[in-house]
């Protein structure tokens, strides 16, 4: 019984979002890389449109026609469940997208590297993992960027690491968030 990994589903998520903003042969390539992905782990997605979720869970709970039934279901904690429309608003996705990337920009275009790199990884999870702009992340979210989401999906040099506290206050400076006393 192999549960779905937590890095899987988060880059199971960005792929989803990336899906939904492409078009055709774009959308398609990203479709096939996360179910490439999930196969990997013997898992399969779908989207459940009631409540915009995407939900991956084992490909031996489907049968040949695509449908799940429940005698089939071993143990329902090995399913993951994504909001696609995020904790955030997430009505708008375009904007919130655009917005981040504007304050990736700005960092990159003040402060450089490391900041730069930083920045542009905060963008990724605020817009991909919580659907909201980056002046709205909470502290428990931007500790959940350092602490986690940072080293395990931004393969941070040391240099990017030691600068990050800066970065991230560069970031929120840059998104008027005034947060100035963030820094650790």
């Amino acid at each position: 019984m192999t549960e779905l990994p937590t890095d899987v589903a988060d880059e199971s998520e960005r792929l989803t979002r990336l899906a939904r903003q492409a078009i055709d042969d774009e959308a398609a390539a990203y479709r096939r890389e996360r179910d490439e992905l999930l196969a990997k782990y013997g898992y399969t997605a779908r989207i459940r449109d009631e409540d915009d979720t995407l939900v991956c869970h084992p490909a031996e709970w489907v049968d040949d026609e695509g449908t799940v039934h429940p005698q089939q279901i071993d143990d329902v904690d090995r399913g993951v469940e994504r909001s696609l429309s995020g904790p955030g608003d997430g009505d708008d996705w375009d904007a919130i997208e655009t917005h981040n990337r504007e304050i990736a920009a700005a960092v990159a275009d003040e402060h450089g590297d490391p900041h730069e790199e930083t920045a542009h990884a905060l963008a990724d999870f605020a817009g991909n993992h919580y659907a909201k702009p980056i002046d709205d992340l909470t502290e428990d979210e931007l500790a959940e960027f350092r602490e986690e989401y940072l080293p395990r999906n931004g393969w941070p040099s040391d240099e990017q690491l030691q600068a990050l506290s800066l970065s991230i206050e560069y970031a929120l400076e840059k998104a008027d968030g005034d947060r100035l006393g963030y820094r650790e």
